[in-house]
């Protein structure tokens, strides 16, 4: 039960279920791409993204300068990979889900990091 509340407190706050939504369509980002299209501060971001990590709903892989996120292909919780998977069919139709899905096509990390 325990991997169970886990993953449906991760997907309590909407901040985290719109990571998730953003995962799908750009399979991997950094803390300052989600950043800029969630218009938060780095730190609150980092701590939604610990949490989704820890609920095993996403991995983080360190390449070159930024930490990639994206969507844990191989959930170890049956819990998380079936949220996973339905989350793919929910919330598509939402406004908020596409308005960050158009703005997603323009947000540059190269830019938004200063490289």
């Amino acid at each position: 039960m325990q991997d169970f509340i886990k993953v449906m407190k991760a997907l309590s706050d909407p901040n985290r279920v719109k990571v998730l939504k953003m995962l799908q369509l750009k399979k991997k980002m950094c803390v300052c791409e989600i950043r800029a299209v969630l218009n938060l501060a780095q730190p609150t971001v980092s701590k939604h993204l610990k949490v989704l990590e820890e609920a095993g709903l996403i991995v983080g892989k360190k390449e070159k300068l930024w930490v990639n996120y994206r969507l844990n292909t191989t959930c170890a919780s049956p819990h998380g990979a079936a949220m996973l998977t339905q989350l793919k069919k929910w919330l598509n139709e939402d406004p908020e889900i596409a308005e960050i899905h158009a703005l997603l096509p323009s947000i540059d990390r190269k830019v938004l990091c200063r490289i």
